[in-house]
């Protein structure tokens, strides 16, 4: 069976799907089980954290698995290796959504329900399993995740030969162009992180930050999108443009300071933690994507034109036959055998 058949079998999608839909489960059974018991008083006691966390799990989820397919419709393995990293992060996120909501909702005492006065811990009780459970589930699909892309790995690494030939100068140029694209992506999604945290958890309607961090989204979306197009087309005054503006938005890693200075720690209190983490992976990120964009700026004019807006084929396919017997493991045919007797 050849590497990509082990992956694509709807055993293999099966399971990331299952992974996704039991963390939400878990995620959705924790919102639920605080909801029920608080009823009308549930943002009144200020429990936001759990519908941001809830809120955030399903993105991270959906985003993994769509940045999965798209990976391996592209046979992408610079994005496969992100993804490994990105489900480390879900695993070091979901353990801080523990202690978050712990902080939320350890001491239910003032919350007015009744079982809560013999037992301030009774809704923490009720809810801890199932934030246990979703690092776990995660781990344990981490491992398999990197079973399967150390198996992928040889098979589409050739894919780099295929688009650009055997020039080791190209081959560098569009490694770092495939590497600030799933840079981008990861952009992407931090931005959506911490945007919703701020209008979930912190902001309230009529401040002036939750408009200013509105406004934000579609500029941030542009650029990002103007970065993409502009890399892959070669368009010089769009990728300056581009770099200019992310330059700018490294200026919101100020926020750090706004988590936790006395004036308004209280308000980020319950988030803070992930706010932090996802800040400053954020600005990392960013601040990554702009210097491999300088590179892949420099690199315009030099011959890769043609292979970024050709890519890779993805009608090409890779799957051994067993009818045919001159196919290699990986099912690409061999060539003609020269025998000397």
């Amino acid at each position: 069976m050849a590497v990509e058949s082990l992956l694509g079998t709807k055993a293999q999608r099966a399971i990331m799907i299952t992974k996704a839909v039991v963390v939400i489960g878990m995620v959705a059974s924790t919102f639920g089980i605080v909801h029920g018991y608080l009823g009308s008083s549930f943002d009144e006691a200020g429990y936001k954290t759990l519908p941001c966390y809830l809120a955030l799990f399903i993105l991270a989820e959906i985003f993994e698995l769509a940045l999965a397919f798209d990976a391996l419709r592209l046979r992408n393995i610079i994005q496969l290796l992100g993804i490994i990293a990105f489900h480390g992060g879900l695993i070091i996120f979901s353990a801080l959504q523990v202690h978050e909501t712990n902080t939320a909702i350890g001491d239910c005492s003032l919350s007015g329900l009744p079982e809560c006065v013999d037992d301030s811990d009774f809704l923490w009780d009720k809810v801890e399993p199932f934030l246990v459970i979703a690092p776990c589930v995660i781990s344990a699909s981490w491992f398999l995740l990197m079973f399967w892309i150390k198996r992928l790995y040889e098979e589409f690494g050739w894919e780099i030969f295929h688009v650009v030939g055997a020039n080791p100068k190209l081959k560098s140029m569009y490694q770092y162009y495939q590497i600030f694209i799933c840079l981008l992506k990861f952009d992407f999604f931090c931005f959506v992180g911490v945007t919703m945290q701020l209008l979930i958890v912190v902001l309230s309607t009529n401040s002036t930050e939750f408009g200013l961090t509105i406004a934000a989204i579609p500029i941030v979306l542009i650029l990002l999108a103007g970065c993409a197009f502009a890399v892959q087309r070669e368009v010089k005054w769009l990728m300056a443009a581009s770099l200019s503006l992310m330059v700018a938005a490294m200026t919101y890693l100020y926020k750090l300071v706004r988590f936790y200075e006395p004036s308004s720690e209280a308000q980020y209190l319950s988030t803070r933690a992930t706010l932090t983490v996802f800040t400053i992976i954020a600005f990392v990120l960013l601040l990554a994507s702009f210097m491999v964009g300088v590179k892949c700026f420099y690199d315009f004019d030099k011959g890769l034109h043609h292979s970024k807006t050709k890519g890779i084929n993805t009608d090409q396919q890779y799957v051994a036959s067993s009818k045919s017997p001159e196919t290699s493991y990986y099912g690409i045919p061999l060539q003609p055998q020269i025998s000397i007797e």
